[in-house]
């Protein structure tokens, strides 16, 4: 079959400029090439746009075109010969173009010149009762990758631009595939993307500008924080990549349970027994705080599981600026067992309880009707 002109394939006039060219170009590539589009025969296309263009582009190329025709540019083997000598750099640049337009990573935005930001660090810390209450301090040992103090990040000595690809970290390859001849560019082999070499590569981090160190920090544990609660350490995690910035550290708390105080939010519960007769009677009983000792007025008649508050007694949390309250939950303690003595005492007492207005002889009643 007959090569299409590779004026109407572009479809551009014999006439036009070197930017009319690259311009029809650019808007075919974005329609036909194999990665983007999903028309039919796409990879056959940009190759027949990839071909004219090759031409095209290059004037000494379009003129021997202009002459000879495709014969200008057909091999021994029968092959398309035009891309020798072809300047793959405005190509490389089209080809970003297009990826990018469509979501892809393309190899110059991965280009390891630009700065980027250190990753970010996690460290799980357990903490006792009272340091969640009160706030402490604690050292931690923290391994993470930071600068190489050697080469200052650099990853060599006597940097200067990469030879192979000039800098720019990327290099142009020719591809031969069953829908034949593609141009794709890749990360730059001899420099990995930086588009800088050495003289001499670092030894102490061979190469990345990173190595791997223990770190010793002092934790500021707030007042009232609690499990789940993190604190943010700016600039403490992991170094940034050409001048970066580094990650942070997150330290991620896990409060231990207390056998006597019992937590909600910044709300404090504590569980105090009575005799029966300090339920009865009342009394004033001393109560263990978080902040020392206080005393409680227990009410004649208390009954089991009544609760009692204690306005700020609770948590003062640094965490949301806000002061908890304590309850009390009374527990009256039945005895197991009971001296001679306080049988007849009980004995005396129950015989009291059974008048008309007992809550128990209206129960008695109920029964027997």
């Amino acid at each position: 079959m007959d090569k299409k002109d590779y004026y109407e394939v572009l479809g551009v006039p014999k006439t036009a400029t070197q930017d009319e060219i690259k311009s029809a170009f650019r808007k075919l590539a974005k329609k036909y090439h194999p990665d983007v589009s999903k028309e039919e025969n796409a990879a056959e296309k940009f190759k027949e746009c990839q071909e004219a263009y090759a031409v095209l582009s290059d004037e000494n190329k379009r003129k021997q075109y202009d002459q000879f025709g495709h014969s200008a540019f057909t091999n021994a083997q029968g092959g398309f010969s035009g891309f020798d000598g072809f300047d793959f750099s405005d190509y490389g640049d089209i080809m970003e173009e297009v990826l990018k337009n469509f979501g892809f990573r393309t190899s110059s935005s991965r280009g390891s010149k630009r700065k980027q930001a250190g990753s970010d660090l996690l460290y799980r810390m357990t903490v006792t009762f009272e340091e969640a209450v009160h706030g402490s301090k604690r050292d931690i040992e923290v391994e993470c990758e930071d600068e190489c103090s050697e080469c200052h990040g650099e990853g060599g000595f006597n940097s200067h631009t990469c030879p192979e690809c000039k800098g720019s970290g990327t290099v142009t390859r020719q591809q031969s595939t069953m829908f034949g001849s593609f141009l794709s560019r890749t990360t730059c082999p001899h420099c990995g993307g930086t588009g800088s070499s050495f003289d001499k590569i670092c030894t102490s981090c061979k190469g990345t500008g990173k190595v791997v160190k223990k770190k010793t920090l002092t934790v500021t544990i707030p007042k009232g924080v609690d499990t789940g609660n993190r604190l943010r350490l700016a600039g403490k995690g992991e170094a940034g990549t050409n001048g970066g910035q580094p990650g942070d550290l997150y330290i991620e708390f896990a409060v231990k349970e207390d056998s006597f105080y019992k937590r909600d939010g910044n709300d404090i519960y504590i569980e105090v027994p009575l005799t029966i007769t300090e339920a009865v009677l009342g009394c004033k009983k001393e109560i263990p705080t978080l902040y020392g000792n206080a005393y409680v007025t227990i009410p004649d008649g208390t009954k089991n599981g009544t609760k009692l508050r204690l306005k700020g007694k609770g948590i003062d949390s640094d965490i949301n600026n806000k002061k908890g309250d304590m309850y009390v939950i009374i527990n009256v303690v039945i005895p197991s067992k009971i001296n001679r003595k306080q049988k007849e005492l009980f004995k005396l007492l129950s015989e009291t309880e059974l008048d008309d207005d007992s809550e128990f002889t209206k129960y008695n009643r109920k029964l027997k009707d």
